[in-house]
């Protein structure tokens, strides 16, 4: 597509540096470790990530939407939907997916072992948000695609998809604070940082609870939401019991996270169940 990856490129920097700034400006948390060390460990692994998906999927999710679309695959497609309707389906759709996909992530013990590299950031900023293991991002990947196959969605809502759940993710990991009331409005219709930083905790039963990165609302239709952690978000650990070493964030480190130690009580199949 022209313009896709200036597209996406503008988007990334430009969210990341609103981000950066605010945090800056409003930190929500003190932090624990080096803001540079786990700078340069976090953005180097989206450096590895890029490099991986490139090698498996050189076309990736918009690639895969445009040959859809060429070859008149998908449902959208056989069903002649509108395309205002097939756009606006496509990306509830796709948030959805990886809703589920999120889910997955923690209740199956060998896929909860690539997610810990996620989890183990003992620091919550705006890279926290890019910070996942390569097998993990081509997993995401090619579900995106297996899902973009059986729908076939303008390709337009995929761009716009990738874009928009890039920023979220990057927004709702900042350090940031958002005054309560607005934050009380906002959480209706988007993940804000405080309402994600509960996933982060380090009590699994509140690192088992708000997976959305888009929507907040599949949260709350499947029971999986959790309005504030317990011990308040200044006093609340991040991170995970097994990795909490501050000196253990090189990208060597992360990268070997998934064939370290054990999963420890996190799992979904180990969730100890509270009152929300």
């Amino acid at each position: 597509m022209p313009h896709e990856s200036l597209i996406r490129l503008s988007c990334f920097f430009g969210i990341f540096a609103v981000m950066a700034l605010y945090e800056l400006l409003a930190p929500r948390r003190a932090r624990r470790v080096s803001k540079s060390g786990r700078w340069f460990a976090n953005l180097a692994v989206v450096v590895v990530d890029t490099i991986a998906v490139r090698l498996v999927f050189p076309a990736a999710a918009v690639g895969a939407a445009l040959f859809a679309e060429n070859q008149g695959w998908g449902l959208f497609h056989y069903a002649n939907t509108p395309y205002w309707l097939a756009f606006l389906a496509s990306f509830v759709i796709l948030d959805c997916v990886i809703y589920l996909q999120h889910v997955m992530f923690h209740a199956v013990p060998v896929l909860w072992r690539f997610h810990m590299i996620h989890h183990a950031d003992l620091d919550l900023d705006v890279t926290s948000g890019l910070r996942f293991h390569p097998i993990e991002i081509i997993l995401s990947m090619g579900l995106k695609i297996a899902v973009i196959a059986v729908l076939g969605p303008p390709v337009w809502s995929v761009i716009v998809f990738e874009v928009v759940l890039n920023g979220t993710a990057m927004f709702n990991h900042s350090n940031v604070r958002i005054p309560q009331p607005l934050d009380r409005v906002l959480r209706w219709f988007v993940v804000t940082p405080d309402m994600h930083r509960v996933h982060h905790s380090v009590v699994p039963y509140e690192s088992n609870s708000n997976f959305g990165f888009n929507f907040p609302w599949w949260d709350r239709l499947f029971g999986t939401y959790k309005a504030q952690p317990d011990a308040g978000h200044e006093g609340m650990t991040l991170g995970l019991t097994q990795f909490q070493e501050v000196t253990r964030q090189s990208i060597w480190w992360l990268v070997m996270i998934p064939f370290r130690g054990k999963t420890g009580d996190y799992p979904i199949n180990r969730r100890t169940f509270r009152s929300k």
